[in-house]
């Protein structure tokens, strides 16, 4: 099986490339920039990609590989990578002055290689996002294109080592995707023979392998995540699984009955349920700094686990989590690289020290959409792979501040009204996530010739692919006045609505 090496340079687009392989059904993996050249020649890649990322190639501690790295399998530098093969081969980076963020021209100057296909002098659209710049390609390299301001592509003259200063990787590139796929298929040599089944086929012998025959929990919360991390465990290992479903008390309505249900009738895997409520919402009680919320929140997971583990008379060695790549992303750098942290995720950043599980998390490299693929490959039902995200701390944090019982169900009414008017006016499917925020705020209003002074409740509905980038969702103003006119008479102690019409970035998909 072919396969691509990506190492990390700390760009927030990396992972965004080894979506845009395994697009064209080439197996990669991403590692940090410290991987030795013998760990890489060992591990034999038909071709390695060189992120993005936030340095400059002359600061101290800046990502940096052995130059016969270019000697191992062809090669292509994005953006930081297009520098460093620059800096190393001897070309000439500078610092600032070609800044270029967001849509740029390019023109192909040579119509081959990564732009084959391409006609010369043709110009594109291309998504830039850089600080430094290379000023001159190295001895022995070509320009393949070029903005208006800098060198937007070269080429070894005889090796097979290819740059490009833009990020063909993001949507924003036209013909990104095409560029890819030409060093894939056209320099690299690979054949698209990595799927859905290859990738259950994968992990199945992985998880055998690790587990052998010990037990094992999963932390089953009913979402998409976890129900095909579940389903693909059990696949491996069968009756060694027990999943645990915790009601934390920060769950939407009925959740707990929906899922207990769902569960049940699809999974048919042994599920315990743990009424944790009061254990949770005690050790949160007055807590309103997010990162705290979720550090408290991913603690006591971990403690239910171990007694429910203890009870059920199992005593597990291992524990499986839904762990997606955004969640990594956004909490720690992936795998030792230099990626910036975002916020910590209950189920990454938030874990116990000392905890005592050993953590499988076969979907830690996947986006939503490539869970949600190997969901139906492993035949979950549509109504299961086809949920909205709901995030492991529930609605603690889309509480703002602090929370108490009667704002989680005031928050559980709105949300459910909100829900209930998107499934009845046909949108569900069109929209990525929608949820309601409970705002720590108040404000005036009158009704029935009173006045008020009650909460505000936001609304948030987003489209997205991957989760790492979200556009707001353009909702028809009838539906947002009938959520709003519900919310209001229907929801206890609101009296008034708002609309979120930020993206991501700037903002993120939840509100902490």
């Amino acid at each position: 099986m072919s396969r691509i090496l990506i190492l990390d340079c700390g760009s927030q687009f990396t992972q965004l490339i080894a979506r845009r392989v395994r697009e064209a059904h080439v197996y990669c993996e991403i590692h940090p920039p410290a991987s030795t050249l013998r760990w890489i020649r060992e591990w034999n890649p038909a071709g390695i990609i060189l992120s993005g990322g936030p340095s400059s190639v002359t600061d101290d501690g800046a990502p940096t590989f052995d130059c016969a790295l270019l000697d191992v399998a062809p090669v292509l530098g994005v953006c930081y990578g297009m520098q460093w093969i620059a800096h190393a081969e001897g070309g000439a980076v500078v610092a600032g002055g070609g800044r270029e963020y967001g849509r740029a021209e390019v023109q192909v100057v040579e119509p081959s290689g990564l732009f084959a296909g391409f006609d010369a002098g043709e110009k594109t659209t291309v998504w830039m996002s850089h600080g430094d710049h290379v000023e001159a390609a190295p001895p022995g390299y070509v320009v393949t294109a070029r903005s208006d301001r800098v060198i937007a592509g070269f080429r070894h003259a005889e090796k097979p080592v290819y740059a490009v200063q833009f990020h063909s990787e993001v949507a924003h590139t036209v013909r990104g995707a095409e560029i890819i796929q030409n060093f894939l298929f056209g320099i690299c040599g690979c054949a698209p023979d990595w799927t859905p089944g290859h990738f259950i086929d994968i992990e199945v012998a992985k998880i055998r392998a690790l587990v052998g025959d010990k037990h094992v929990i999963c932390g089953l919360s009913g979402g998409v995540d976890s129900s095909v991390a579940a389903a693909l465990v059990h696949r491996a290992i069968g009756d060694q699984l027990t999943c645990i479903f915790v009601d934390t008390g920060l769950l939407r309505l009925h959740e707990r009955e929906q899922v207990e249900r769902t569960m049940g009738r699809h999974l048919g895997i042994k599920l315990v349920t743990v009424r944790a409520e009061e254990r949770f919402l005690a050790a949160l009680a007055g807590v309103a700094e997010p990162e705290k919320k979720r550090t408290i929140i991913g603690h006591t997971f971990i403690d239910v686990f171990e007694d429910a583990s203890a009870e059920a008379g199992k005593d597990a060695e291992f524990l499986v989590q839904g762990t997606l790549y955004p969640d990594v992303i956004e909490s720690v750098s992936f795998k030792g690289g230099p990626s910036a942290t975002i916020k910590t995720h209950h189920n990454v950043g938030g874990l116990k020290p000392g905890m005592k599980f050993r953590l499988i998390e076969p979907l830690r490299e996947l986006f939503k959409d490539e869970v949600r693929n190997v969901g139906r490959e492993l035949g979950l039902p549509e109504e299961m792979v086809g949920r909205h995200p709901f995030p492991g701390p529930g609605l603690a944090v889309r509480v703002l501040g602090a929370l108490d019982r009667p704002t989680l169900d005031t928050l559980r009414q709105a949300d459910a009204i909100f829900m209930e008017e998107i499934g009845a006016a046909g949108l569900y499917g069109k929209i990525w996530q929608a949820f309601a925020v409970f705002l720590p705020i108040r404000s005036v209003g009158v009704m029935g010739d009173f006045r008020t002074y009650e909460n505000v409740i936001a609304l948030r509905a987003v489209t997205s692919t991957d989760g790492m980038t979200a556009d707001w969702f353009a909702f028809p103003p009838d539906v947002l006045g009938r959520v709003s006119s519900r919310i209001i008479n229907e929801v206890p102690g609101v009296n008034r609505v708002v609309y979120d019409v930020s993206s991501k970035p700037p903002a993120t998909i939840e509100w902490e």
